[in-house]
């Protein structure tokens, strides 16, 4: 089981992303979107430093992606960088909230994430980097 601490963060997380009304739900009985949103949700409760998105809103209505980038957004506006692949064609980095970076097939390298924003000394313990 979960102590206090962990409970009372899951809702601060679950609020960040506009799920805490849902909170005792199970993730199977949500939507796709709510369920991507959950799943932002979790990894807020790792406190990363960097968040890697793959294909975020794949298989979403326009509406619901738009909404769960919206909730990426802020999540970078609040200070994390944030790394979405999208169609499986390219990736973006987003710093403050604005395009940083468009890597089309490529792979994700120490010095291009660092341009983005981070220390490569942190994405190597993060394991980014694959070493460290």
């Amino acid at each position: 089981h979960f102590g206090e601490e962990d409970y009372r963060r899951a809702l601060i997380n679950l609020e960040r992303v506009g799920l805490r009304e849902r909170a005792h739900q199970r993730a199977d009985r949500l939507s796709g979107g709510q369920q991507q949103r959950v799943a932002i949700a979790r990894a807020l409760m790792q406190e990363p430093k960097i968040m890697l998105a793959d294909e975020p809103v794949a298989s979403l209505d326009p509406a619901t992606s738009h909404s769960v980038l919206k909730y990426l957004q802020q999540i970078n506006r609040e200070g994390m960088t944030v790394i979405c692949s999208l169609e499986a064609a390219f990736a973006v980095g987003v710093q403050a909230g604005e395009q940083a970076v468009e890597a089309a097939r490529r792979v994700l390298d120490t010095q291009l994430a660092v341009g983005v924003g981070g220390e490569a000394g942190s994405l190597e313990r993060d394991g980014l980097t694959g070493r460290g």
